[in-house]
């Protein structure tokens, strides 16, 4: 059982219920009512996390479940974990000023690409040994 993928699913959509969270707010802070996306730069910053983990989460969510079967369960929550630390500091950043979210993107896409070469290489040898 890959329980604790699971949980580190879970997290996962609960810090994107977050930023969800942050947009309501920031929309009312900012003074920009929905349709709208942008008027406010300290707004769209915080909006553009939000949709920014939404670009991601198709990636991440797939390969967190790849290596958590091909690899292992706690490889794969480790790597969740970071991966939404990384998210956490992308927010942080980024909600200061655009320029800053750099740190944290690069955290979470080295995360995506260590899930992804992780998954490959276990179909491979899945494949290749017939398991």
């Amino acid at each position: 059982m890959l329980h604790r993928t699971a949980l580190v699913t879970v997290l996962a959509v609960l810090f994107y219920f977050s930023t969800g969270f942050r947009v309501a707010r920031a929309r009312r802070t900012y003074g920009v009512p929905a349709p709208a996306i942008a008027g406010n730069p300290d707004f769209e910053r915080v909006f553009r996390v939000q949709m920014n983990t939404l670009e991601w989460m198709p990636i991440f969510l797939p390969l967190l479940w790849l290596f958590a079967y091909y690899v292992g369960d706690t490889g794969a929550a480790v790597l969740g974990v970071v991966w939404i630390a990384g998210r956490i500091v992308y927010m942080i950043g980024y909600a200061k000023a655009a320029e800053s979210r750099g740190p944290g993107f690069g955290i979470q896409a080295i995360v995506c690409v260590i899930l992804l070469i992780g998954a490959v290489a276990g179909i491979a040898s899945a494949l290749t040994h017939g398991n």
